[in-house]
């Protein structure tokens, strides 16, 4: 695992300044968006060789990347990332929007986090992709969680210790959950101008939040967020569409 961990590489792109999903990604011709909403999913109306030839994503994978190792990227690269892949992801796959509402939040942009965690809510209870028959679908309802807590409450937990940095959506009041870390069992209750923490069992526990590291005990400990600035969006030059697709039949 460490070999393999050693020889992955997410290349970057000098000229748009983003981390390319691979290394010929650039230079590919960008989808003909004019394409039908019947069309889609992609993979059931075009064959593969013809979707991989062109700048269009099922998922987000890149922008997952930078969700998993926040820690090793730059807010600048993360945004820009975003910016770019966010409006050439289909979303037929149903962990993407589950991502992508993570990384909203976490950018700046909180009307894209709360339509992409819309989204991902009534993948089974609206039955989006048409497919709910065959069983609901687990992954995406534990994207579901990780939109709330790694989303919203701005949880990452790859450090020494819990970091939050909350981005709760302008139209809720709270939102609350239980996590269990370290033997602890900690209390997360969030509204529109704090972050309240306690520990519920077990002993005090350090947490960061915002770059204020707090040692959390029995006794809840309420820190004042400031509003977050939403980012202006970052404008990509894009080349013109594609021409008319064979459709697989």
């Amino acid at each position: 695992w460490e070999q393999a961990a050693n020889r992955i590489h997410l290349p970057f792109d000098d000229d748009l300044q983003v981390y390319s999903q691979d290394n010929d990604f650039m230079t590919l011709e960008p989808w003909d968006w004019t394409t039908p909403r019947s069309e889609y999913p992609l993979l059931l109306h075009f064959h593969p060789l013809v979707i991989y030839r062109h700048q269009v994503l099922k998922q987000a994978d890149t922008v997952l990347a930078m969700f998993l190792q926040w820690q090793d990227f730059s807010g600048d690269e993360k945004r820009r990332a975003f910016d770019f892949y966010d409006p050439i992801t289909t979303g037929d796959s149903t962990l993407s929007a589950c991502v992508q509402g993570i990384m909203a939040a976490e950018v700046g942009h909180p009307e894209a986090a709360l339509e992409h965690f819309t989204n991902a809510v009534f993948i089974d209870l609206d039955d989006t992709h048409g497919n709910t028959i065959d069983g609901v679908h687990i992954a995406s309802t534990g994207g579901v969680w990780s939109s709330l807590v790694c989303g919203f409450a701005g949880l990452r937990d790859q450090g020494p210790m819990p970091f939050f940095d909350p981005r709760l959506p302008a139209e809720w009041e709270a939102l609350s959950f239980h996590l269990k870390i370290q033997g602890r069992l900690l209390l997360v209750e969030l509204d529109a101008g704090a972050l309240t923490l306690s520990v519920r069992g077990g002993g005090s526990l350090d947490v960061d939040v915002r770059g204020q590291v707090l040692s959390v005990g029995a006794e809840p400990v309420r820190i004042a967020l400031d509003p977050v600035e939403v980012p202006e969006r970052t404008v990509f030059p894009s080349g013109p569409p594609t021409a008319s697709l064979p459709i697989v039949r």
